[in-house]
């Protein structure tokens, strides 16, 4: 019977990935450590970081405690050996943040517009993206890469299909963007993201079923798996913004009708502070920050609105609860910002209508990255995708 072996620059690879992410998620360790932790012997782990070391991707910080031999060097992640760019575009803002491999950010810069065309937009967001790139400190890898979340349906060549509240369809994102910054680019659903970054390094940490609602001039929806990013077939799920739950109602700028963003998004509540009379304020400076001000005041009239906006909210996620049977929803985007008012309607519709067995063990919170889920989120599929492409780091992650 012949043997069977594996590929040994393969299982090199793996291994390599393996000490790196040890190294990345739970340093400082020592050598000796990384070999006792990851079952490799000890030859083969100095090996590896050696390379590491000299790939930048590793350094050394010092010596640990001696358990009674001689005191062990200790080891870290090189989280400063180059810089990503996420970019969340909204429908009315972009943020972009710069930052290091470990998703901290370096520097970041928002702008608003009012001009959604696409000439615009994107001229906007190139010059987001060349103000980060010139605050970027040197590297040994430098930029590597852009990610750019987007409020539409995105394919995996990175097109975006339609994103209805821009008024945008078929746009070669990735394309442009690569062009001028020959870097990778990685365009994504902007909930997708905000899911992911959540996940990551924010209140999903230790979920693994979670539903992203990302709750904004419209809506989007990330789900989170089993641990993993869910895009369904074609990578177009989470449009659950534009699930119908009023018939016959408003018309929606996707083609339909009584859509949940119609009812429960920032573009809702400003719809509804329009038809307020006792507003100190005059509707082109309607803003969430300016409503969100008169409710501390605090207000009646603006105050029921947000609760009426929250009870939709709920009506929507309690659809979603009973749906996936999830352990955790987050609430992010920008009305995660409104918690203190949105929090107890949501409650009380999922508490009203919501299957009881589905409501066991479930977390309702809000973002804990607030305004910077979706940035980090895209900054993060670019770290990722950057580290699997280095030789060595391949499986990383």
């Amino acid at each position: 019977m012949r043997k069977i072996t594996g590929n040994q620059h393969l299982i090199k690879k793996i291994n390599k990935s393996l000490v790196l992410d040890m190294i990345k998620k739970q340093g400082p360790l020592s050598r000796a450590d990384v070999a006792q932790r990851s079952g490799l012997n000890k030859g083969t782990v100095s090996s590896l970081v050696k390379e590491l070391i000299d790939e930048e991707f590793v350094y050394e910080i010092g010596q640990g405690e001696s358990s009674g031999g001689r005191r062990p060097v200790l080891l870290l992640f090189n989280e400063k050996a180059g810089y990503s760019i996420g970019i969340d575009l909204g429908v009315h803002y972009i943020l972009g943040v710069l930052t290091d491999l470990q998703g901290n950010i370096i520097k970041e810069k928002s702008i608003t517009f009012n001009d959604k065309t696409y000439e615009t937009v994107i001229s906007l967001v190139k010059d987001t993206i060349q103000y980060l790139l010139n605050e970027m400190p040197d590297s040994r890898y430098g930029l590597i890469g852009i990610g750019i979340g987007v409020p539409g349906i995105v394919d995996k060549a990175g097109n975006i299909l339609f994103a209805p509240n821009l008024s945008w369809k078929n746009i070669p994102l990735k394309n442009e963007i690569e062009n001028i910054f020959h870097v990778p680019v990685i365009i994504d659903n902007e909930a997708n993201a905000g899911a992911y970054g959540e996940k990551r390094l924010g209140a999903g940490q230790e979920f693994d079923n979670i539903i992203y609602v990302s709750a904004g001039i419209g809506i989007g929806v990330g789900l989170i798996l089993k641990g993993e990013l869910y895009r369904g077939l074609n990578g177009f799920s989470g449009e659950s913004g534009h699930m119908i739950i009023q018939v016959d109602g408003k018309p929606c700028s996707c083609g339909s009708k009584g859509c949940w963003e119609l009812y429960a998004s920032e573009q809702a509540l400003l719809q509804g502070a329009k038809q307020l009379h006792t507003l100190p304020l005059k509707q082109e400076e309607l803003t969430l920050e300016k409503l969100l001000e008169l409710a501390t005041k605090p207000h009646k009239e603006v105050i029921q609105l947000f609760n009426q906006v929250g009870s939709y909210l709920g009506i929507g996620i309690n659809n979603l609860i009973n749906t996936f049977n999830p352990q955790q929803i987050i609430i992010g985007n920008r009305l995660s910002m409104a918690k203190n008012w949105l929090e107890k309607p949501i409650k009380q519709v999922i508490e009203a209508y919501t299957l009881p067995f589905h409501q066991t063990n479930l977390r309702i919170d809000f973002s804990k990255l607030s305004i910077y889920s979706t940035a980090l989120g895209v900054s993060f599929f670019v770290i990722e995708n950057f580290l699997k492409r280095e030789e060595g780091a391949a499986l990383f992650l």
